[in-house]
C-alpha cells in the first residue's frame, strides 16, 4: 500500500527495522536535546505529514526498549492518527521513571503501525447473547 509522506525531518522517512515487522520508528525531529523530568510530558515533533486511506488509522506506540529501560511511554497509546489528519505527527511522551530522560535530536522515540479499521452501525436490542465469560472482566479470566 502506497501512502502520501512529507517528511520535513532532518531525518529519512519511517522504514520497517525487518521484513515481519509490523511497526516503523518515528524520530525526534528537535533541534536540541529535551529533558523529560520524572512524571513529566512532553510533546516531541516528527517533522512527518502523512495522507492515509480511508478505512486506515496510524497508531503510536511505544518502543519497549525506552519502556522497560528507562519508563518512558507513548501517554495516549496507542495514539490514533485519523485517516483525515493532515497535520504534523507528534508523540506525547511521559517519563514514568524517578529518573530525568534527556530526548535527543533523531532519536527513536515511538513506532507506528498502519492497521485497517472498521466503521460500526449500532443496533439496538433488549439482551445480548450469552457466553461462557458473561459479564466477567478486569482478570476474570484468570492468571495462568
Amino acid at each position: 500500500m502506497k501512502v502520501k509522506i512529507i517528511n520535513r525531518s532532518a531525518y529519512p522517512s519511517p522504514a520497517y527495522a525487518t521484513g515481519m515487522s509490523a511497526g516503523m520508528d518515528l524520530k525526534a525531529n528537535i533541534q536540541e536535546p529535551v529533558t523529560l523530568n520524572p512524571l513529566c510530558r512532553d510533546m516531541i515533533p516528527t517533522g512527518l505529514f502523512i495522507a492515509l486511506p480511508e478505512g486506515y488509522e496510524a497508531q503510536v506506540r511505544p518502543r519497549s526498549g525506552l519502556a522497560a529501560k528507562h519508563g518512558i511511554t507513548v501517554l495516549n497509546t496507542p495514539g490514533t492518527i485519523d485517516a483525515d489528519y493532515r497535520g504534523e505527527i507528534k508523540v506525547i511522551l511521559v517519563n514514568l521513571s524517578d529518573t530525568p530522560f534527556v530526548i535527543n535530536p533523531g532519536e527513536r522515540i515511538a513506532q507506528m503501525v498502519i492497521a485497517r479499521h472498521e466503521h460500526v452501525e449500532w443496533e439496538e436490542v433488549g439482551i445480548l447473547d450469552e457466553t461462557d465469560r458473561g459479564e466477567g472482566g478486569f482478570g476474570s479470566t484468570g492468571r495462568q
